[in-house]
């Protein structure tokens, strides 16, 4: 039985309304979306039409801002959306399906204006209306409007399209348009053209299961590029045109490039399957695999071998990756199947070779690697640093900071150096090399630990101040302290300086 004090509905049900609208209140208080969220509900009890104005109003108002989204706002903007959207699709519909479409119409129309203020690095508040799409349908359904009164409004709204929300407007809103809508919708766009005609055109002969119309929309050179026919090819299986689509895509073999080789893999191993050509497709999975280390295609071939020749497939899968030209292909490879001694071994074998621009790999990698393979771990660490002290830039300071700690964590782990610069001397070798980058190592030093690894230009130690030369350092150019003596806070501006204690 669940506690009484879990936050959940039948528990708060029992503090009765009275307790709940003084929490409401409280809660609300400073924070416009709560707000914003509780008038639309009150509105939505005051009857359908009271609702619709409220939404009709908080619609215009985002349409009139002109404020810049950035991440922080973001949350807040999108949180308003779906109120509104739940609204439309709630209560409103419910009462008034009709206006609800009206509303859904104009909280659409809103899209490019909010992406165009927008930081939307993460596709959120596209998705936002790009999710509102599969209410189009059941609304127009419910609504009792006929097809050609929805081939305007879809137009207008395909004209719309500047970021892409609307890429999948024509297969939602294809059950209310029905035959008639699709016909007049293809005769618009055969007639006039336009930057999206031909998507929409496609889409069309897809949901009509149009082969035909499909391939004629594709010239024979853009059948020959790789993504065109692995794009095809669905269509094609879905016609019983196995053998057309073969044909298609080995066509396109001559032009595969590495960046088209899984999708255009992928779909030949859909029709090989198909044709029932088990044999083949396996010989398919391999091929991609040796050629991009696809993960899932080397599993995906593995479990379809026996017990007795799996074990020596992955061995040598994994000596295939070992020896691939592409070093941070294999790195992540390697690191995410996982085979981390092998990994490591790549690491220290071509340990001048990495690029620390190549965080996304080296950064993951470097985290694996360190708990059991700390000097491979800190080769890629180093090539981090390294690039961003290099090349100036100082938005991977933050990262690079927290590296370079990393690093001196991982010394205290590392008894052979295999010929690499041990910790105090690369220390000091950076120090030496860019000292003059200020904010990099206030940064350091605000990582740094009590007692920690001393950042010396050399194989000396001290133990008394954490910033700058102190007593014991007198006559050691270039021996900066990490002791426990001193904070060294009242001292990191004159550190930056060039003064010394």
């Amino acid at each position: 039985m669940a506690s009484t004090r879990t936050l959940n509905a039948a528990n708060l049900e029992q503090l009765g309304a009275a307790a709940l609208a003084e929490l409401l209140i409280e809660v609300s208080s400073g924070n416009a979306v709560i707000q914003r969220r509780l008038r639309l509900a009150l509105a939505a009890a005051d009857g359908a039409a009271v609702a619709a104005q409220e939404v009709r109003k908080r619609l215009a108002a985002i349409a009139r801002s002109t404020t810049f989204v950035d991440a922080r706002k973001r949350k807040a903007l999108l949180a308003d959306l779906q109120a509104q959207r739940q609204a439309i699709s709630g209560p409103i519909a419910a009462a008034d399906p009709a206006q609800a479409w009206q509303l859904l119409l104009r909280y659409l129309e809103l899209a490019d204006g909010v992406l165009e203020r927008s930081s939307d690095g993460t596709g959120a508040l596209a998705g936002a209306f790009a999710d509102a799409l599969d209410n189009l349908a059941p609304l127009a359904a419910a609504a009792g409007l006929k097809p050609e009164a929805l081939v305007e409004p879809v137009i207008e709204l395909i004209a719309a399209n500047g970021y892409g929300q609307f890429d999948d407007l024509i297969p939602a809103v294809a059950p209310a348009l029905g035959e008639p809508g699709l016909v007049a919708l293809q005769r618009f766009y055969e007639d006039n053209g336009g930057p999206d005609a031909t998507l929409v055109l496609l889409q069309i002969a897809e949901l009509r299961g149009d082969v035909d119309a499909y391939l004629a929309r594709f010239t024979p050179r853009q059948l020959a590029q790789p993504l065109v026919a692995a794009e095809v090819v669905p269509l094609l299986l879905e016609a019983g045109l196995a053998e057309q689509a073969l044909a298609l895509l080995d066509g396109a073999a001559a032009n595969v490039g590495d960046w088209q080789a899984l999708d255009w893999g992928e779909a030949r191993i859909a029709v090989l399957e198909a044709l029932g050509r088990r044999d083949d497709a396996q010989q398919q999975r391999w091929d991609l695999f040796g050629r991009c280390l696809s993960i899932p295609h080397l599993r995906a071939y593995l479990q379809r071998l026996d017990d007795f020749s799996d074990a020596e497939a992955e061995e040598q899968a994994l000596q295939i990756a070992a020896k691939h030209t592409k070093r941070l292909s294999a790195l992540a490879f390697l690191v995410r199947w996982p085979a981390l001694p092998r990994a490591a071994r790549l690491v220290l074998e071509q340990r001048e070779c990495w690029h620390g621009d190549a965080f996304e790999v080296l950064a993951p990698a470097a985290e694996r690697l360190g708990a059991g393979h700390p000097l491979a771990a800190t080769v890629l660490l180093r090539a981090m640093v390294g690039f961003a002290l290099l090349n100036g830039r100082s938005s991977r300071y933050r990262h690079a900071a927290a590296h370079l700690q990393s690093c001196e964590r991982l010394a205290a782990e590392i008894d052979d150096w295999q010929g690499i610069e041990s910790h105090p001397s690369y220390l000091g070798r950076l120090r030496d090399t860019h000292g003059r980058s200020w904010s990099f190592w206030q940064l350091v030093e605000r990582w740094a630990r009590p007692g920690s690894t001393v950042i010396t230009s050399t194989d000396a130690t001290c133990t008394c101040a954490p910033f700058g030369r102190c007593r014991c350092t007198a006559g050691q150019p270039g021996l900066w302290c990490a002791g426990p003596e001193h904070d060294g806070s009242d001292h990191l501006q004159q550190m930056f300086s060039g003064h010394e204690r």
